[in-house]
């Protein structure tokens, strides 16, 4: 990755990276570039980064159907965990690397139970309005997998 923040001129990476961003892409790929969408093409999302130094993350599948009650918190178990599936979301407190790009997001909560706490780098690279954030490389079924997020600033 390029890694180049062309706003670096004039400000620093975290000072670049403030505001709120709306979720353009989420991909996951593989070594042989096979590209799959966790929660949809079509997902949507914001990402927020306050100046005091805490984000939060808020992402969905477009595509979850409403609880047929009508009701928020009376959903049968069936369609909890549907919608429970297709969203994702944290905050926290983060912090910048300036000399390496990187914006490590601390989950003090989470959707899921198992980022509780957990801290996560994220690798920036920033063009204008357009911010593409990349998760380090894990290991699923013996290959090797890549997350993309790609986000847009909200005016």
């Amino acid at each position: 990755m390029n890694n180049q923040l062309t706003e670096l001129d004039q400000k620093s990476l975290k000072d670049s990276v403030v505001g709120i961003w709306s979720l353009v892409s989420y991909e996951v790929s593989d070594i042989d570039d096979n590209r799959t969408y966790p929660m949809g093409e079509d997902a949507t999302g914001f990402i927020m980064y306050h100046p005091e130094g805490y984000m939060s993350a808020q992402m969905m599948s477009a595509r979850r159907p409403k609880y047929a009650s009508g009701a928020l918190h009376t959903g049968t178990q069936d369609e909890m965990a549907a919608a429970a599936e297709g969203y994702l979301a944290y905050a926290g407190p983060y912090e910048v690397d300036e000399a390496n790009y990187i914006v490590t997001h601390h989950m003090s909560v989470s959707m899921n139970p198992t980022w509780l706490d957990d801290t996560q780098p994220r690798y920036v690279n920033l063009d204008g309005d357009i911010l593409e954030i990349t998760s380090p490389p894990i290991i699923v079924d013996g290959k090797e997998q890549n997350t993309k997020l790609i986000w847009k600033r909200v005016k």
